[in-house]
């Protein structure tokens, strides 16, 4: 693993290794700081040159998970799976049956709301939910790496035939890439590729690509963004750095009042919203029982406690007085160990890696 360097006016350097890293630590010559779950390090001083190496980010989109790679000529520095933001779709169906079940109840009417749902300048909710977590992706890894571009592989929708609305111009695929596109541009150049372009060059390089799309390992996605970032920068013709890092959006039902059944005597129990007894959920904690955790739901005045890297939940009635709060986190992070190190490459005991911390 690699560790980001940042200025003292926060603005990314070339990345370093962990060793010059902990020696700069000890040494006062700079401080260590956690962002976005990536372990970083800001110098105290005026660092000697600031002369950076083109640095490509390359971008595997995916309907379940997906890939990015930050690489030079010299190394790879990240390899990030992130799982992609999906659901949505179910939700608004939940939330359009519970709105129409509403309506047939004994309640004070009000005047009904403007129809949000026909302006033509709104993404739709499941397109609105992905490219934002891409776009909060590609600008973190501006703010940690001195990215000179991205590559992103291109997606095309299927346009059927005798459907005179499902064309390139409808489909919420073609929407949601072209609004991405725009908002990247904003960043840094963008490079985009086709797939039979990425596989050829994998092909060419003798790279293979696992079957398994869910499985956490680099050959299931990074091994395309690696692909697309080798094909600006160049280099070596296979990556020095393996190690992969798996993110996970938080996912709150942010405007769900109540469980959907209620219980015995006709009570629905409170289920929505972002703050658990003042505590914004997602925050990363530290109990006495239960070690680092994050806060997740409420319940009779008590809290859920869940792993950080996994998210399953470790008990649901933690006091709010033993919890004390560190920090927001901004996603879910785990690092995930090689299947099989050598023990001559294995790490280095005090080797900096990834955590939520």
């Amino acid at each position: 693993m690699f560790v980001p360097v940042v200025d003292q006016s926060q603005h990314p350097l070339m990345p370093t290794i962990p060793s010059r890293a902990r020696r700069w630590i000890k040494c006062g010559k700079a401080t260590a700081f956690w962002k976005g779950g990536i372990f970083c390090v800001r110098l105290n001083a005026e660092p000697s040159a600031r002369v950076v190496q083109p640095l490509a980010v390359g971008i595997d989109p995916g309907s379940k998970r997906e890939g990015y790679s930050a690489l030079s000529a010299a190394h790879t520095y990240l390899n990030i799976q992130a799982e992609a933001r999906d659901g949505v779709k179910d939700a608004e169906k939940d939330s359009t049956r519970m709105r129409r079940t509403r309506r047939n109840r004994k309640t004070p009417c009000r005047k009904p709301r403007q129809n949000r749902k026909q302006s033509k300048k709104k993404l739709p909710p499941s397109t609105r939910a992905r490219g934002p977590w891409k776009l909060r992706l590609a600008r973190f890894l501006c703010q940690i790496f001195p990215v000179s571009v991205f590559v992103v592989e291109d997606i095309a929708a299927t346009t059927k035939q005798g459907k005179r609305r499902w064309n390139r111009s409808f489909s919420p695929l073609e929407v949601g890439k072209h609004w991405f596109y725009e908002e990247i541009k904003q960043l840094v150049p963008l490079q985009i590729m086709q797939g039979y372009e990425t596989k050829a060059l994998r092909e060419q390089l003798g790279l293979k690509k696992t079957s398994k799309k869910l499985a956490e390992v680099w050959e299931a996605h990074c091994v395309d963004a690696w692909v697309l970032a080798y094909s600006v920068v160049g280099g070596k013709t296979a990556p020095d750095n393996k190690r992969l890092v798996c993110m996970a959006p938080f996912v709150w039902h942010h405007r769900q009042l109540h469980r959907f059944q209620p219980e015995q005597g006709g009570k629905r129990k409170p289920y929505g919203g972002t703050l658990s007894q003042g505590i914004k959920r997602g925050t990363l904690v530290i109990h006495p029982k239960w070690g680092k955790a994050t806060v997740g739901g409420t319940m009779d005045g008590t809290l859920s406690l869940h792993d950080p890297a996994t998210n399953r939940r470790l008990t649901q009635s933690a006091k709010v007085m033993d919890c004390k709060p560190l920090k927001v986190l901004r996603w879910r992070t785990k690092l995930v160990p090689l299947a099989s190190i050598p023990v001559s490459s294995a790490p280095k005991k005090g080797t900096l890696l990834s955590s939520p911390g």
